[in-house]
């Protein structure tokens, strides 16, 4: 793909007023880009092109649409989602199966100025997943101003000198193109500010489906040749017993109070299937602990007679089966665990 010192806005079918707004005030600046995203490759040049595999990350600010992006990406739920900052709390892998590449997706924890222990273990997850990885994809959310922590951020992406970075600006279907393409110009500014230049800037929606399909063709030539790191089929290598817990807490965010999403943590002691059913009829049981950090929220978590538990369970227990292809009995207590987010002890029983 031809390049200049201009920027690269790709786009496939995002607006036409949005591409005359950026294009108008691109151009005043002296900073036109292209608005084309290069003409698709033939057969011929797609059986030719050799094969690429490697790891691109996602890096952000918390609730930047990272998770919910990685799923568009793979096709499938692989990591949990909520409207509540920090749902991510470990690296999730999202395999996307190609016939030129295979793209591992990395979702990684919103990086933010860390308040406690788990906090600056997230930071540091994030900080060791970039610097192992082949490029850097920076969301940045459409409907909201960059301000200090997309700074932050984008300053520490400026030190890391060889691996490509791509922009991502993610929820456009929340905005209107002219507020889209103001993004645009400021992200683009971002990284001249900072003395970098943007591999490309994609604006995208993931709930819209609008350019998903697009980012993976700009990010797979960013990738280094090589076979397949994962076999055919293989849509994240998360443990099952991981993810279980996962798609628990993502049950247990919904509708929650603001201080309590940071204090929930689940654990799956035990997935064993049910002894002495009928090899047609069988029935997995799973044994799991919430874990909170005071008293006091515990009946926040169960509810009213047990009422908000139930729920969670139910919930979480139809994407359980679903993951799992069979049926379960998913049997959840609340636990308390004093202070587990400052707690080192804590923090290894529970998994960080």
């Amino acid at each position: 793909m031809a390049r200049d010192d201009r920027p690269y806005v790709a786009r496939d079918d995002w607006s036409h007023q949005a591409r005359d707004d950026w294009s108008e005030r691109a151009g005043a600046s002296g900073r036109m880009g292209s608005m084309t995203a290069g003409t698709p490759p033939s057969p011929t040049e797609q059986r030719e092109t050799p094969h690429r595999s490697g790891f691109a990350c996602f890096v952000g600010r918390p609730n930047a649409g990272k998770s919910t992006l990685t799923n568009a990406l793979v096709g499938t739920k692989v990591a949990i989602t909520s409207n509540r900052p920090q749902t991510t709390r470990h690296t999730v892998r999202g395999i996307v199966h190609r016939p030129d590449a295979q793209l591992v997706l990395v979702d990684t924890p919103g990086l933010h100025k860390p308040r406690t222990l788990l906090g600056e273990r997230l930071n540091d997850v994030v900080r060791t997943t970039w610097a192992e990885v082949d490029v850097i994809g920076f969301c940045l959310p459409a409907d909201q101003k960059l301000g200090p922590g997309d700074r932050y951020i984008a300053t520490e992406l400026a030190g890391i000198k060889k691996t490509p970075k791509i922009a991502i600006v993610t929820k456009t279907d929340l905005v209107e193109s002219k507020q889209l393409a103001e993004q645009l110009i400021a992200i683009d500014r971002l990284g001249t500010e900072l003395g970098f230049e943007w591999a490309e800037i994609v604006p995208v929606s993931a709930v819209g489906d609008k350019q998903v399909g697009l980012l993976a063709d700009l990010l797979v030539p960013l990738l280094p040749e090589g076979p397949t790191l994962y076999p055919e089929g293989d849509l994240t290598d998360e443990p099952e017993q991981v993810m279980v817990a996962e798609l628990i807490r993502e049950a247990a965010l919904e509708g929650v109070r603001d201080e309590l999403p940071h204090s929930i943590a689940v654990v799956v002691e035990e997935m064993l299937p049910r002894e002495d059913r009928p090899a047609d009829r069988p029935l997995l049981d799973i044994h799991a602990n919430l874990y909170i950090e005071r008293p006091s929220q515990k009946g926040i978590i169960i509810g009213p007679k047990g009422r908000r538990l139930k729920e969670v369970g139910t919930k979480s227990r139809k994407h359980i089966e679903a993951l799992l292809g069979t049926p379960v009995f998913l049997d959840l207590h609340v636990k308390v665990a004093k202070d587990w987010q400052r707690d080192p002890k804590q923090l290894r029983k529970l998994g960080f």
